[in-house]
This record gives C-alpha cells, structure tokens and sequence, in this order.
C-alpha cells in the first residue's frame, strides 16, 4: 500500500518560514521523481517545486529563491523549506510521486496559512 504523508505545515507569519515533509511508504522512492503542489481555495492546484529522481529541481516561478526542495533516499522523505513566506503562499500542500507518467500518488495535504 503506497502512502504519502506530509506534515510541517500550520500558521505563519509573513516572512517566516516553514518546512513541509513527505515520508512515503509502499514504493521505491529513489526512483520516483517528487513533487509539492499546492492548491488554495478557488484556485487550480499548480505544482510549486520538483526535484527528480536524479536530484534535478525546478521551482514555479513565484517561489523561485524563497522554497527549497530537496529529498534523502535513504530515508524516503522529501522536504519543501519555504521561507520569506507571503500570504498568497496560503494553501493546501500536496506531496506527489511519479514514475515515468505511468504511476501517481498523492498525499492527503497539508494546509500552509500564511497571516498576520
């Protein structure tokens, strides 16, 4: 049975900073290229960062230089370290694993709130 699970996410401060993880079980996850999308309320779900599964990143462009993704095979887990966070980065975070656009998995989310 594959899960993903995230966690990390909660109430902010603009300009804080957060880290979102995504344990996953079920798969293996080395080969797996790994994503975090987010989806807020009456939006679209957009991805925001990808790191595949030979360590290449890419990042949507309005978190370029503030969100980080990286991962560590050993442990199955995958990290979203979003700082200088603004409140349009509110939303729910999801984890998702895909292998060769023949498997996709997805996490149950997290919510990001970004307020003051």
């Amino acid at each position: 049975q594959v899960q993903l699970v995230e966690s990390g996410g909660g109430l902010v401060q603009p300009g804080g900073s957060l880290r979102l993880s995504c344990a996953a079980s079920g798969i293996i996850f080395s080969i797996y290229d790994m994503g975090w999308y987010r989806q807020a309320p009456g939006k679209q779900r957009e991805l925001v960062a990808r790191i595949t599964s030979g360590g290449s990143t890419n990042y949507v462009d309005s978190v370029k230089g503030r969100f980080t993704i990286s991962r560590d095979n050993a442990k199955n887990t995958v990290w979203l370290q979003m700082s200088s966070l603004k409140p349009e980065d509110t939303a729910v975070y999801y984890c998702n694993a895909v292998y060769r656009s023949l498997t996709n998995y997805w996490g149950q989310g997290t919510q990001v709130t970004v307020s003051s």
